[in-house]
């Protein structure tokens, strides 16, 4: 704008000094009236020329001024916007004022990748159910339909459901910057009274007896990874396991009835190479969610994976599992003064028994071919009621050969001792045996069927028989499981 207007004047100025320069040509021209009239006009233009040039030199000074003032300011404001925005750290322009919002970094930092908290905590979720059922028919025929010494398989001539299960894992991923996880196994049917039913164990059974497994997981940064898990897990103490989709056998042998289902405390694994692994437990005791003592039961564990084909385990538990109390199951009076927990009463033992426990136990897997699988299991039970009292002993172990007929189609064996001369397990001096012959029918992913003969022995009358007070040498068994699962965990749960 103050150009254009600099411009007009210019062009008046012009005008005006033509009309001076033929003032004197006009005067010598024959006298005219309106000669006089016409002078008086090239004044009056002249001072309003110069009003004019004072005017526009005063614009012309101002817009100097400005654009200096501009020019100064200039080194304070980035001369270009970048391409690539950058972090910008929030601060005073020269006037004092804050800089722009825009460039003023967020209070809190946006997750990593931008995704949510609650989308981290989802990450890597699974869930996953399965359910596992069977019938079988004891050839003894025992009174109650009742197979002696076996874990999960405990009825015959029964259509039965063994466990139904939901599990929930969100494991570590210490790869994507993940290093928390959790896992949390709910469980109900015939197999939660194996786990969870047995008072001298548990002071109170109901409260925990359908969560099998619920523990949190850390992996502290040190070395490759230390994970630490706290809560309740079940029992690597022993070659088999839970689930019967990831067992060579359907029932299960006399170890994994007699060793621990389970653990609740703190357990450390720390993986040195590729070849070893580090285990270590602190526990309340084996099958104790709740503490029944002061004692705090430890486990030390190596994994040895010499090739990936071969992994063998040793592991030497220690504990006290013997109470200090007596839980009053439902008194219908309770004796007055009785301490309660959660309004279930209970009493001291008057000097308990402080006895140790040392269990020493080892297995080993060999996948010797890709179809052909073998794996042998051997253990030692040493326990003393008191201190002074001498130890009984439980000792023997298992063979298993396991062999993929088809792609679909699996043959097990298992070959089992165990020698209870002090009658710790079976609560009767006897050695005891059993052989176990498995078909597995895996048509797809998610559904099993498995077909089985067992016969279990002893060199002592132990078994029911179909009559009161009958007890047999032997326990042969028929049957078929059939399991379902359906998740998205990956191999064995």
């Amino acid at each position: 704008m103050g150009v254009s207007r600099g411009v007009a004047l210019t062009g008046v100025s012009f005008c005006i000094l033509c009309w001076a320069q033929a003032g004197p040509a006009l005067a010598q021209a024959p006298e005219d009236p309106r000669v006089p009239e016409l002078i008086q006009e090239v004044g009056e233009l002249k001072a309003e020329v110069r009003a004019l040039q004072d005017q526009l030199a005063k614009l012309t000074a101002g817009a100097a001024a400005n654009a200096q003032a501009a020019a100064a300011a200039a080194p304070a404001k980035p001369a270009a916007a970048p391409t690539t925005p950058a972090p910008v750290v929030a601060q005073a322009t020269p006037s004092g004022q804050a800089a722009p919002p825009a460039q003023a970094p967020p209070s809190t930092p946006p997750a990593k990748g931008g995704t949510s908290v609650a989308a981290d905590l989802l990450k890597g979720m699974t869930i996953n159910f399965l359910v596992d059922t069977y019938y079988e028919y004891n050839t003894d025929d025992p009174i109650g339909r009742v197979n002696r010494l076996r874990a999960y398989d405990v009825s015959s001539n029964s259509f039965s459901l063994n466990q139904a299960d939901i599990v929930l894992e969100s494991a570590p991923d210490v790869s994507d910057g993940k290093r928390w996880g959790l896992r949390l196994d709910l469980q109900f049917g015939q197999a939660t009274s194996t786990l969870q039913g047995n008072p001298s164990n548990e002071l109170r059974p109901e409260i925990y007896r359908n969560i099998f497994q619920a523990y949190g997981t850390y992996v502290i940064p040190v070395g490759t990874g230390l994970s630490v898990d706290f809560g309740k897990w079940a029992s690597s103490l022993g070659l088999e396991g839970n689930y019967t989709k990831d067992q060579f056998n359907y029932s299960r042998s006399f170890w994994f009835n007699y060793l621990p289902f389970y653990h609740a405390g703190l357990r450390v694994k720390y993986q040195v190479n590729s070849v070893l692994g580090l285990n270590f437990w602190v526990t309340n005791g084996t099958d104790q969610t709740e503490a029944f003592n002061n004692y705090k039961d430890q486990m030390y564990g190596i994994v040895l994976t010499s090739t990936p084909h071969i992994t063998w385990t040793i592991n030497y538990y220690r504990g006290q599992e013997h109470p200090d109390v007596i839980y009053l199951q439902n008194p219908s009076s309770p004796p007055p003064n009785l301490p309660n927990q959660q309004g279930t009463f209970f009493e001291p033992i008057l000097n308990p028994p402080t006895g140790m426990l040392n269990i020493v136990d080892t297995y080993a897997t060999w996948e010797a071919t890709r179809k052909l699988t073998l794996a042998a299991e051997g253990d030692f039970v040493e326990e003393r009621l008191f201190t002074y009292s001498p130890p009984q002993h439980v000792t023997g172990g298992a063979l298993y050969v396991s062999y993929q007929l088809t792609p679909t189609i699996s043959l097990s064996a298992r070959g089992e001792y165990m020698d209870d001369s002090d009658g710790l397990f079976s609560g009767v001096d006897q050695i005891l045996k059993e052989i176990t012959l498995t078909v597995g029918w895996r048509p797809e992913e998610g559904f099993l069927l498995m077909g089985e003969f067992r016969r279990d022995m002893s060199n002592k009358p132990y078994f029911y028989g179909d009559a009161l007070g009958i007890l047999l040498r032997d326990q042969p068994t028929i049957g078929f499981g059939a399991v379902w699962w359906f998740g998205q965990k990956q191999g064995a749960w």
